[in-house]
């Protein structure tokens, strides 16, 4: 079972300015990003690029909402896709590290899981993964699995949100 990551109610209470904050950050470390995204379908790239300056850290982003795609793509292994189907831990780290590899980008972020309305491959809605490649201070690709309620938009915007409090918190903790 992969960690959960924890909510930190300071992070929590920013989640207006968080984009911008997690923009102002890679940029302060010199990182560039990029997204490989099935569930939340280009909405983190959006979000990133919603902020002035995003052009100094985003480098691009894939939408990967079929599994050929994150094999032609983002060279997720399809052995791994046939048994373990997409919405899995090691999925999310392939697709991050893709992402990364893929663009020339130093951090890789990916999502994948259920948004609903129904489970899919045996997974309850609102179950979801958060991949993370090249970040400081984490030299290995990660997932984090995260239990999310709500209707569909709300679990793809929290998976947004989450997403990008994760790369918050490990860049100030790398700091």
């Amino acid at each position: 079972m992969e960690p959960e990551e924890p909510v930190e109610p300071a992070e929590l209470a920013d989640a207006e300015n968080l984009p911008a904050a997690v923009v102002q950050l890679l940029i302060r470390h010199g990182l560039t990003v990029a997204t490989a995204e099935s569930l939340t379908a280009g909405l983190l790239a959006a979000t990133l690029a919603e902020v002035p300056g995003a052009s100094g850290t985003l480098q691009g982003g894939v939408v990967a909402y079929q599994n050929h795609v994150k094999e032609r793509q983002l060279g997720v292994d399809p052995g791994l896709l046939a048994r373990a189907g997409a919405v899995d831990a090691e999925v999310a780290r392939q697709m991050a590290e893709g992402a990364r590899r893929g663009t020339g980008a130093d951090v890789g972020i990916s999502t994948t899981g259920v948004a609903g309305p129904e489970a899919h491959q045996g997974r309850p809605v609102g179950t979801v993964y958060v991949g993370l490649a090249g970040l400081p201070g984490h030299p290995e690709p990660e997932a984090v699995l995260l239990h999310l309620d709500g209707g569909r938009e709300a679990i793809r915007r929290t998976t947004v949100r989450r997403a990008l409090q994760m790369v918050q918190t490990r860049l100030t903790r790398s700091a």
